[in-house]
């Protein structure tokens, strides 16, 4: 259905964006991307002076941001780091402004998280943390229709 025109007000607000990690709520978030991008080869085509493109694949990559609150992502990845484990985890993302034509949740599945931020503070400033991670696969649970 297209959409003929739109209230202000139903333009999404992030405020009302929550993320959880492994089932467990995650308060502290204050943004979360996550795109794919898709992966091309070069197809040369006799007769055409322009290149072709076949997708080949996929990449899936985000970037979750929070509010340094707790020791969350050292609890949930230091142990498995100092074995040579990879942290493996699903990501559920929730977008429901009360003034939005309805709400979008996203599945995130077998998110690995690139880093481990051990330390990153100054004084006088409050703490965040960005934590960027990669998946493989997601569902789309509910979409916003007009």
């Amino acid at each position: 259905m297209a959409l003929q025109g739109y209230k202000a007000e139903q333009v999404i607000n992030g405020t009302f964006g929550e993320v959880w990690i492994n089932g467990e709520y995650v308060a502290e978030v204050t943004g979360l991307e996550a795109k794919v991008t898709l992966e091309k080869s070069e197809v040369n085509i006799v007769g055409k002076l322009s290149k072709g493109y076949k997708v080949t694949g996929y990449e899936g990559k985000g970037t979750l941001k929070l509010n340094k609150v707790t020791s969350r992502f050292i609890k949930l990845m230091n142990d498995n780091m100092k074995q040579g484990k990879q942290t493996v985890c699903t990501i559920v993302s929730k977008l429901a402004d009360p003034n939005a034509l309805g709400a979008e949740r996203i599945v995130i599945k077998d998110a690995t998280f690139d880093e481990l931020t051990l330390a990153n503070w100054e004084a006088r400033k409050l703490t965040e943390e960005s934590v960027p991670f990669t998946f493989t696969d997601w569902d789309v649970l509910d979409t916003i229709n007009a």
